[in-house]
């Protein structure tokens, strides 16, 4: 007999795999709080993006919006031929004007005392216009003629609240008294709101006249400079990748290369706009404020984008490929550009249209190779003259509007950063369709 002791202390009870402990619960808290704070971060980021959105477009959209007197207007022959024979012209055709304004009033029933300095104030100088009309149409005299003369900035201001009468002070381009001729021309029904087409299509006015600003020289401005580096930075870009990613030896120059391209990439864009003003502008003595030395500017600072994305295009490609165009009997170079380069095409494409939209909204490099300084009163007279003549860019010309002192002026700034912000977005639009369009998968 056997005097083997049983053991009878007690074992450890093993729990349920479905029961949830006190360490997965804590994990289990812990992974729900960082999703939590994940939820939070995107959902505070939406939030500024919204209010950014909101203030862009609520600051922005009067711009696309202008004040209009609407007049119609008859005049006879004998009045055309006696206002051209006057020495004064535009003043005659502006008294003209006048008396059509108030017969008009008062068969409304509206008594407003105004002068020819009234007039000018809220129009500018509207002689000139008719003047302009009649002589290129001389088969309207004696038929009603319907005008729409674009309003003074300040008139606009009054209608959408800016200028109010208690903080009004009389000036040379607005006087207390001439409210009550706005006000009557409201109720008249000659004053109204009308889409401003002329900021989209027009020139800068300059420092006196807001409501005449446009943007249109500008984006012109923009496309040409577009058109510089597209040209320049595409094809250097790409053939520079090419050569590092598939020929260039291994060795301490080429990684001397690759470094410099990625620093380069994080040097401030003012540094680029230093540099252009020194190389082509002084030494080089190409055209001040043209697009083409803006184009030079931007292309240089949109190389080191291009070449880091293309590389990564071509990086993306899997050996396989190499190696099987390369067991064929392809060569070298037969196998880049027949196999490697099309599969990469639609990383390359993306990452130039990327480079592209960050070179559009540029500001800084524009600065010092003088594309502010300049203002654009109309459009190029031909292709050549695109690339050469001084001109502005978008975000030039909204700099340029932000710093002036009329309050008229920030509300072309806001418009212009709505129509900067449309193109940077159908750029990226574009850059995702061409990739969905070219991808392979494999």
């Amino acid at each position: 007999m056997s005097d083997a002791t049983i053991d009878t202390a007690p074992r450890p009870q093993h729990k349920s795999l479905l029961e949830v402990d006190a360490l997965t619960r804590k994990r289990n808290a812990a992974e729900k709080r960082f999703r939590a704070y994940g939820i939070a971060a995107i959902l505070t980021g939406l939030f500024f993006l919204i209010v950014l959105a909101v203030t862009i477009v609520r600051s922005g959209i009067p711009a696309f919006t202008q004040t209009v007197v609407g007049v119609n207007f008859t005049l006879s022959a004998e009045q055309f031929a006696e206002a051209e024979g006057q020495l004064f012209k535009t003043k005659a055709y502006e008294q003209l004007l006048i008396e059509e304004i108030r017969g008009q009033l008062e068969t409304r029933g509206l008594t407003v005392d105004f002068d020819a300095k009234a007039i000018e104030r809220l129009l500018g100088k509207p002689g000139g216009t008719l003047r302009e009309h009649y002589r290129a149409n001389e088969a309207d005299l004696g038929q009603p003629v319907y005008f729409e003369l674009a309003a003074a900035s300040r008139v606009d201001g009054y209608l959408t609240g800016r200028v109010t009468r208690d903080t009004l002070q009389d000036s040379r381009f607005l006087e207390a008294s001439d409210l009550d001729l706005i006000d009557a021309l409201v109720e008249a029904g000659i004053i109204t709101r009308a889409f401003n087409w002329n900021f989209i299509t027009g020139a800068d006015s300059g420092v006196d006249n807001p409501g005449g600003a446009g943007i249109g020289a500008s984006v012109i401005g923009s496309f040409f400079m577009m058109l510089v580096v597209l040209v320049l930075s595409l094809p250097i870009g790409v053939a520079a990748s090419i050569y590092l990613e598939e020929f260039a030896p291994q060795n301490r120059f080429t990684d001397l290369i690759e470094v410099n391209i990625s620093n380069l990439a994080a040097v401030p864009s003012i540094v680029f706009g230093i540099l252009g003003l020194a190389v082509f502008i002084q030494f080089m003595h190409l055209p001040q404020s043209a697009p083409l030395v803006g184009g030079l500017v931007l292309t240089l600072m949109t190389l080191p984008t291009i070449i880091i994305s293309t590389r990564a295009s071509l990086k993306a490609v899997p050996p396989s490929i190499r190696e099987a165009a390369l067991g064929v009997g392809a060569s070298k170079m037969q196998t880049v550009f027949h196999h490697v380069l099309p599969l990469a095409m639609p990383g390359i494409l993306t990452g130039t249209i990327i480079g592209l939209a960050q070179a559009l909204g540029e500001t800084a490099p524009l600065l010092l190779i003088g594309m502010v300084g300049f203002v654009a009163r109309g459009y190029p007279e031909g292709f050549v003259a695109g690339f050469t003549e001084p001109n502005s860019a978008m975000p030039a010309q909204i700099y340029t509007w932000a710093a002036r002192a009329d309050a008229g002026f920030y509300e072309k700034a806001w418009g212009g950063i709505i129509i900067l912000l449309l193109f940077l977005l159908a750029m990226n639009i574009l850059a995702i369709i061409l990739r969905r369009r070219f991808e392979r998968r494999w």
